[in-house]
């Protein structure tokens, strides 16, 4: 009889263990369950007179600057905006983590209960978002009244131009989900390209490459590699006439060396993966108009700003990802 168990008691532990692992592994939200949960929140608190974009945009922006900071604590939740337990609680709260919104109020703190339940909780998404919320309106409803209160927020100006880029995204695409890339030249002209991330450059001091090359005909169509607001247009003595496209996840995206623009770009517009922006030349390393000094090519680069300082970092894996990418939207589309 004790036999006839044992097999029985491994071929039941066995499918529990598997219905375990369905179980977990169900429980993790897709992304776009998420980017969903994410969109009820903001809907949510747009009642208070603030257009759900602008909180999103803070909301992305914080989490942004979370992903690359140490010494900012991630926070674990569908909602990323973060507040000081000083600002959410009052400067002079005996209780630095006070939850109750009379004695919250008492000491000059900023928590709000935004469900309702008689509690300020510093990590409840609700009372986060209501709490934000219920700052912006306090300015007014315009992007005027919404860039004063970041300013007031924040005291960066980079900080808040950031926040105005993702709003501007936002509320063009009326979505959040806006991580498509395309890889930077017309996959159908001749180009090829390596990472050379950090190699030696002479001209004009010396220097260090910060960025990949893509090497391609005089006059191969540029196109933006994603969504973003076209932030810097003109001539640069080392980037030749050059692009600087700003997306929403603090990632400022630089094209130089063009031999000429797109007509219908201009600072200011908005772009999507895979818009002309310019064309391929060898412009740079002089004076304005200078050009033919080298190859033509394309230099790409990529700075990410994490609310204090912006530096590059090698985009040649992401050119990789994106051109394969490219390539399989291609071929589905056939």
């Amino acid at each position: 009889m004790v036999r006839n168990l044992i097999p029985l008691l491994a071929f039941t532990m066995f499918f529990s263990t598997i219905f375990s692992m369905n179980t977990s592994a169900k429980e993790e939200p897709s992304r776009e369950e998420v980017l969903k949960q994410r969109m009820t929140y903001y809907v949510q608190f747009e009642d208070l007179l603030v257009p759900w974009y602008f909180l999103a945009a803070i909301d992305q922006y914080e989490r942004n600057i979370q992903s690359v900071r140490r010494d900012i604590p991630k926070r674990d939740s569908v909602i990323a905006i973060r507040f000081s337990e000083e600002y959410w609680a009052g400067p002079f709260n005996p209780l630095a983590q006070d939850t109750s919104p009379t004695t919250i109020d008492y000491f000059g703190g900023m928590g709000l209960d935004g469900d309702q339940d008689g509690i300020a909780n510093l990590d409840d998404d609700d009372d986060v978002m209501f709490t934000m919320a219920n700052f912006l309106s306090q300015y007014g409803p315009s992007e005027k009244d919404f860039k004063s209160a970041l300013w007031e927020y924040y005291k960066s100006e980079k900080v808040v131009n950031q926040i105005l880029t993702n709003a501007k995204l936002y509320k063009h695409f009326n979505t959040i989900d806006l991580d498509k890339h395309s890889f930077p030249v017309v996959l159908s002209y001749n180009y090829s390209f390596k990472g050379t991330w950090g190699a030696n450059r002479g001209w004009g001091g010396r220097r260090i490459h910060e960025g990949t090359d893509v090497f391609a005909d005089y006059g191969t169509p540029v196109l933006s590699a994603s969504y973003g607001v076209v932030e810097t247009k003109g001539w640069n003595q080392f980037g030749g006439w050059r692009i600087g496209i700003r997306d929403q996840n603090n990632s400022y995206h630089y094209y130089a060396h063009l031999s000429s623009y797109s007509k219908d770009i201009q600072i200011g517009d908005i772009v999507e993966p895979g818009k002309v922006i310019g064309f391929v030349g060898s412009s740079g390393y002089g004076k304005e108009g200078t050009s033919g000094k080298f190859p033509p090519h394309l230099h790409y680069g990529i700075y990410k700003f994490n609310g204090r300082t912006e530096w590059a970092f090698d985009p040649y894996p992401s050119l990789l990802l994106w051109e394969r990418q490219t390539k399989e939207a291609k071929r589905s589309n056939r």
